[in-house]
């Protein structure tokens, strides 16, 4: 049985550079206090990883997995098993916008091809400046304010698409 593997290039991350602060292993060493095994504490190492590189990489990977004394392979199987880490560059602001049934049939999907031909890129591009990236979702958990957007960690429920542009201008708030 052939199987095939896709890497995704970790060119913009090189191996040399990639090392958790002093602080950065302080806090570490609380996050694995908490849990019985090293491997538990996977998960909120590859979120303070993602926070602090961007994206995971593969030399980001090996690092947690060094800094749990992990096998290389746990640590990618997880960050490969869940979405929401990143296993590419994405942009400074990465906007998701769901277009699962609630907010479908509230305008999701005009409002995710809106965005798309706005910004000019499809699901998990990104800008060619690097200041956008793009994804459609299933669910956000919020289907009484549909439709939902999220950019970076900031939520906005009952979007319209007059009122997209003031957010991704970096208005937090729109009128």
């Amino acid at each position: 049985m052939n199987e095939t593997i896709s890497v995704i290039s970790s060119s913009e991350h090189d191996q040399e550079n990639i090392a958790f602060t002093e602080e950065e292993l302080q806090r570490i060493e609380q996050i694995k206090g908490k849990y019985p095994e090293a491997q538990a504490a996977v998960m909120p190492l590859l979120w303070l990883a993602q926070k602090k590189w961007g994206w995971l990489s593969i030399p980001v990977l090996k690092h947690v997995a060094e800094v749990l004394s992990l096998p290389f392979s746990h640590v990618q199987g997880v960050a490969s098993f869940y979405t929401m880490y990143w296993k590419r560059p994405m942009g400074r602001r990465h906007v998701q916008i769901c277009t699962n049934i609630s907010c479908l049939l509230r305008g999701g999907e005009d409002l995710y091809n809106h965005v798309s031909n706005m910004l000019e890129i499809g699901h998990m591009e990104r800008t060619d400046d690097g200041e956008f990236s793009l994804e459609e979702v299933e669910c956000m958990g919020a289907c009484g304010g549909a439709p939902m957007i999220a950019i970076n960690e900031d939520y906005y429920e009952n979007v319209t698409i007059e009122e997209v542009e003031p957010l991704l201008a970096g208005k937090d708030e729109v009128e």
